[in-house]
């Protein structure tokens, strides 16, 4: 009976110690884990090769000090240039997601090995060699197969890159059917209707892909504007190329993010992009309020239209701002105020080297008084 009795305080003790070493271990990874802050910044930032690891050292520490949680790199889809920035962030505390241009391909030197992979407008133009708006506008056909394979490609070769929080996707739409209002002055144009040179993608294979659907040909429509049937199969086309990137992503562990037009309904009518019926993990709507001529509260505007519209997703939201149009930082502080105050869980800055040491004071100042 007492070697029973032994036995018992023996194994008691033994449960006593697995429980002190288990709640030495939590309150360790307690501290050790950094907690995801209530409501996060972060900016986009494009990388140069040429720049040496001290600067980038430097010049993340001073994002960090200035209340930035996350970098969105863009490094051209070279993932040694990610490897090489990822721990420099990581020693200051910042997360990155590695931002790459999506459907937008430009000077993308595999894809212009192929004329055939690239958007057609409705004029008959290939962006491969007329070029609607910017030069920099080479859009690759997301229905095509080989034309989507290369860009579902380069999206898990970004994703194989450890350390990274998510793969985020730009220019993931079709050309602007209507550019901002503020901008048309810069191109000294009106778009009152969907202009045929505007108008994307009538390559065979959009058309014959159509067909094979819904027995006829959008060339032949009277007016395309209003073919309900020929919009949504573009939509459907750029969707399932997110979810297909989806799939990629988290095969690798990584999360699917997308900087994306302000809100789904704005983003359908303007870039043939409906991100609200995405599988994807969080949006970063570029909510730049300037380039609509809207007041800064139109920031908040946007922002609850699209946290409403993902609601059913439980998708988190950023509001993304352009820096450009502030006038001062007090100004950027109201704009900040009215993305938390309509549900985005973060801001996020366009760009970088544009955060002044005064918008980050007035960064770091407002997440304190978040807390």
């Amino acid at each position: 009976m007492k070697i029973k009795f032994l036995l018992f305080v023996i194994c008691l003790s033994v449960l006593a110690g697995c429980n002190q070493q288990e709640s030495k271990q939590n309150n360790l990874a307690t501290v050790v884990a950094p907690a995801e802050p209530a409501f996060k910044f972060g900016t986009w930032i494009t990388s140069n090769k040429d720049k040496a690891n001290a600067d980038y050292a430097a010049e993340f520490k001073r994002y960090k000090d200035g209340g930035i949680d996350e970098l969105l790199i863009n490094t051209s889809t070279d993932p040694e240039e990610l490897e090489r920035l990822v721990p420099l962030a990581a020693k200051e505390g910042l997360k990155v997601h590695a931002w790459m241009w999506a459907a937008n391909r430009a000077g993308d030197t595999v894809a212009q090995k192929h004329p055939e992979w690239y958007m057609v407008s409705r004029d008959g133009n290939s962006c491969f060699d007329t070029r609607p708006y910017v030069n920099y506008y080479q859009w690759l056909c997301p229905t095509r197969t080989e034309s989507r394979n290369h860009i579902l490609g380069l999206v898990e070769k970004m994703a194989k890159v450890d350390g990274i929080e998510s793969v985020h996707l730009d220019y993931i739409r079709f050309p602007d059917i209507f550019l901002p209002i503020g901008l048309l002055p810069k191109y000294n144009l009106k778009q009152e209707t969907e202009m045929a040179e505007y108008d994307f993608c009538y390559c065979e294979v959009c058309i014959s892909e159509f067909e094979k659907i819904h027995h006829k040909n959008p060339l032949e429509s009277e007016n395309t504007a209003i073919d309900m049937e020929w919009k949504n199969f573009r939509l459907n086309a750029i969707r399932n190329l997110v979810n297909d990137a989806y799939d990629i992503v988290h095969k690798h562990n990584k999360n699917l993010t997308a900087a994306v037009f302000p809100y789904p309904e704005m983003a359908d009518h303007m870039v043939r992009q409906r991100w609200d019926k995405w599988n994807i993990d969080e949006v970063y709507p570029m909510i730049y309020h300037g380039f609509y001529n809207e007041e800064i509260d139109w920031i908040g505007y946007a922002t609850k239209q699209g946290v409403t519209d993902l609601e059913p997703k439980n998708v988190g939201l950023n509001t993304g701002v352009f820096l450009p149009p502030f006038t001062s930082a007090e100004e950027l502080k109201e704009a900040i105020h009215y993305a938390k105050d309509n549900g985005a869980k973060g801001v996020t800055f366009f760009d970088g080297p544009q955060l002044t040491d005064a918008y980050l004071q007035t960064i770091r100042e407002t997440k304190e008084s978040f807390k």
